[in-house]
């Protein structure tokens, strides 16, 4: 599939497009015999994430998605993919399961944020998402995360310390929203295509600097129940399969060791270039 060079704010409307799948279509397209858990043992359940356990071909998984829905109904209940503190808690719930019974975990990223509500920060939003990054880094099993729209800052990083990161063609990610960074930089959001340039925050700018490990090609106007889609899972079901399966042939020591290296080796330059090394 050929890749179209577009503008990065074209890529973040892309991610943000109507019609486009959701970390539900991911789980209903990859995932057979699936069975949803249900709450975070503390407060409550949170709808913006879906998390259980089923089979990636023959291969027991255990999901975590983020999904923002489809109609207003379902965006309304699952709060547009914005995650409360609870739905990372339950995340961690089933990351941990995963570790004690064995199964490699698969996260599927599609948030602009997590909640920033009061009744979020009352009940623990940056721990929340504070003990799934120090947790995930040690978790003893293997972790793959795939966004597949939206990646936005500490919401989609709860999801994204793993050892394998693919992002969809049209997926970004990024600390802040272009918009968000406009108002702050420029005091004015319309300057938005100009903020999304300059944080590199599209799947190819993030290949380039090791963010990612590869950028899964998709049809134009991806929207579900096209020919074009199912070629797309049907790849992707295969791309993920081989690399859940090399990663779980690691010992643990040494795919804790990897992980670490992965993010050790961020933001630390060479001349022009980032470094391989440090």
């Amino acid at each position: 599939m050929k890749t179209i060079e577009r503008e990065a704010y074209q890529r973040v409307e892309a991610a943000r497009a109507k019609g486009r799948p959701t970390g539900s279509d991911y789980i209903n397209n990859l995932i057979s015999n699936f069975t949803e858990f249900h709450g975070d043992r503390r407060f409550g359940d949170d709808k913006a994430v879906i998390a259980g356990i089923g089979r990636l071909k023959n291969m027991p998984v255990t999901v975590v998605a983020i999904d923002k829905g489809h109609t207003t109904k379902e965006k309304v209940v699952r709060n547009f993919g914005s995650p409360h503190p609870e739905g990372y808690r339950k995340a961690l719930r089933q990351m941990k399961l995963a570790e004690k019974f064995h199964r490699p975990v698969l996260c599927i990223v599609d948030t602009s944020g997590a909640y920033p509500g009061i009744g979020a920060e009352e009940r623990g939003q940056s721990q929340a998402i504070a003990e799934n990054l120090m947790e995930m880094m040690t978790l003893k099993t293997p972790i793959v995360s795939l966004f597949v729209g939206e990646g936005g800052s500490g919401g989609a990083l709860a999801l994204a310390v793993a050892d394998t990161v693919y992002m969809m063609e049209n997926a970004v990610y990024s600390v802040i929203s272009p918009e968000g960074c406009a108002s702050i930089l420029w005091k004015d959001a319309k300057k938005m295509k100009e903020a999304a340039e300059c944080l590199k925050m599209t799947a190819h700018d993030l290949l380039a600097l090791g963010v990612t490990e590869k950028v899964i090609p998709e049809p134009e106007n991806f929207r579900e129940g096209m020919r074009q889609v199912k070629q797309v899972y049907y790849r992707l079901e295969d791309i993920l399969y081989t690399e859940i399966r090399r990663l779980s042939g690691l010992g643990k020591e040494e795919l804790l060791e990897q992980r670490y290296q992965r993010f050790r080796k961020f933001g630390v330059f060479e001349g022009n270039s980032p470094a391989k090394e440090i």
